[in-house]
């Protein structure tokens, strides 16, 4: 095998890593592509490809995360991860356990780790990696290492996202809050809404801001109901779409230009966390980006006519 089929082979590894550890799309492509260069580059072919490219894309994503937590501070509203469509590394045998490990809240959480800590979490409890793996791929000891995970594991464990055991069941609510989500049914809203419900949003102060977010079932099931119908009256489109692992729906204005993209956090039968993402930046790998400002306009127009 090539080290170009070797590389090709590991790169859903790899992205998967990178997205884990930085919660962005575009920033995990860039340290997938340095990594195949430095791969390319290296004189001496290493004896585990799996253990070099894991290390040298772990290496990668720590130093890009620590420049990012900079720019984050300075980040306009809430900062949530860039949205993923489809996770490329897959394993049917840790599917669900994947799949919530790249959910919104997961990565939101990862947040609060640092970035040594991050890497190694997601090494160890993510890709089941072997300490000394892990120790080669962040420059530190295997004790070092250990500590980290420990640390890492008690942030993680204070916050962590609890989900719907039965992904048909968090599939069955999700569709049944899409059609009365676009016929404006209040009352259909708010049964499927958990009593403390959040909807909050991401736009980097690039897209209609949402304050600091919408709470409790009443708020939330009105504002729905009276943004979306006007939205697909206008042409809009809502496609029910797994993201980021989780249940979710795509916006398209009448053109097929993506507006935004919403991930919902299922539990005991309610949806608990409706998040957001309109920040145009951050939607440009899922498709052609529309104008949120020009649709918002039309859609409340929309809203005012038929009224």
């Amino acid at each position: 095998m090539t080290r170009a089929e070797e590389f090709q082979e590991l790169r859903p590894l790899l992205f998967s890593i990178a997205y884990r550890i930085l919660g962005s799309v575009a920033e995990a492509e860039d340290a997938v592509q340095e990594t195949w260069l430095r791969y390319e580059a290296s004189p001496t072919l290493p004896t585990s490809a799996k253990a070099f490219l894991s290390a040298v894309v772990t290496r990668l994503s720590i130093n890009v995360l620590r420049s990012a937590r900079v720019r984050r501070e300075e980040y306009v509203g809430p900062w949530f991860p860039e949205p993923l469509l489809t996770d490329p590394y897959q394993d049917p045998e840790r599917s669900a356990e994947l799949a919530d490990s790249v959910s919104m809240a997961a990565l939101l959480l990862l947040e609060r780790l640092t970035p040594l800590e991050r890497a190694v979490f997601v090494l160890r409890e993510v890709f089941e990696f072997g300490f000394p793996e892990i120790a080669s791929a962040v420059g530190r000891s295997e004790a070092a290492c250990r500590q980290l995970v420990v640390r890492a594991r008690r942030h993680m464990n204070e916050g962590r996202p609890r989900f719907e055991a039965d992904r048909r069941e968090r599939e069955a609510l999700a569709m049944r809050f899409f059609g009365a989500f676009t016929e404006g049914d209040v009352d259909g809203l708010r049964e499927l809404l958990a009593a403390d419900v959040q909807l909050v949003a991401d736009s980097g102060g690039k897209a209609p801001q949402w304050a600091g977010g919408f709470f409790g079932a009443d708020q939330v099931s009105r504002v729905i109901a009276a943004l979306v119908p006007p939205f697909v009256r206008i042409g809009g489109a809502v496609e029910p779409h797994q993201v980021n692992g989780q249940p979710g729906a795509i916006f398209r204005d009448r053109d097929g230009k993506v507006i935004n993209a919403w991930t919902l956090d299922i539990l005991d039968g309610q949806i608990q966390t409706i998040r957001s993402v309109s920040n145009p930046d951050k939607l440009g790998h899922v498709g052609p980006v529309g104008d949120a400002w020009a649709v918002l306009r039309e859609s409340l127009q929309a809203g005012r006519d038929s009224d």
